[in-house]
């Protein structure tokens, strides 16, 4: 494995550095820590198996989180099961990010009850720092859709938290 790079990076070196991200993705995508695992592990098995050539790592991030969002898609319509954010809390994992425990008020919390549309693009908004063209181009949408997804989906967050509607 060592001797395959991905814009420089060794497929370890770019497995630990993009694990979070794809994790992040996979978990807001099913709301199951065992079917995020599954998909985090289908998409570092074909970046290796299929080994594209990436223009920069930004490119490479987003190869990698497109991938992630359709094995996702795909593993949803394979098993028609939706499991629930109750469930999720009743059964922690040691992989789960240490940010991510016990927080009721942890953003990622709050995310996990949002619908998948938006929980999606406030997750690639605001915890991957992409910009809304950015989005667009990876959740392949209309700018103008993502900005919208985007703005319900903060008045979603602001229920949650209880929070006043004026931005």
């Amino acid at each position: 494995m060592a001797d395959r790079t991905f814009v420089g990076l060794s497929y370890d070196a770019v497995l630990r550095k993009y694990a979070d991200t794809v994790t992040g993705v996979c978990v807001m995508r099913l709301q199951n820590w065992a079917d995020a695992e599954d998909c985090f592990q289908n998409v570092f098995i074909k970046l290796f198996q299929k080994s594209p050539d990436f223009r920069s790592e930004t490119h490479l991030k987003a190869w990698l989180i497109r991938v992630a969002i359709n094995e996702c898609r795909n593993y949803i319509s394979k098993n028609r099961r939706f499991l629930s954010l109750d469930r999720l809390e009743r059964e922690p994992s040691e992989h789960v990010p240490s940010a991510w425990h016990d927080n009721e008020r942890d953003v990622s919390w709050a995310l996990m009850r949002l619908e998948p549309k938006y929980r999606e693009v406030l997750y690639l908004y605001y915890c991957e720092q992409y910009k809304v063209a950015e989005i667009a181009e990876i959740l392949r949408k209309n700018p103008n859709t993502v900005k919208t997804l985007l703005k319900r989906g903060r008045e979603k967050l602001r229920q949650i938290y209880g929070g006043d509607s004026d931005e």
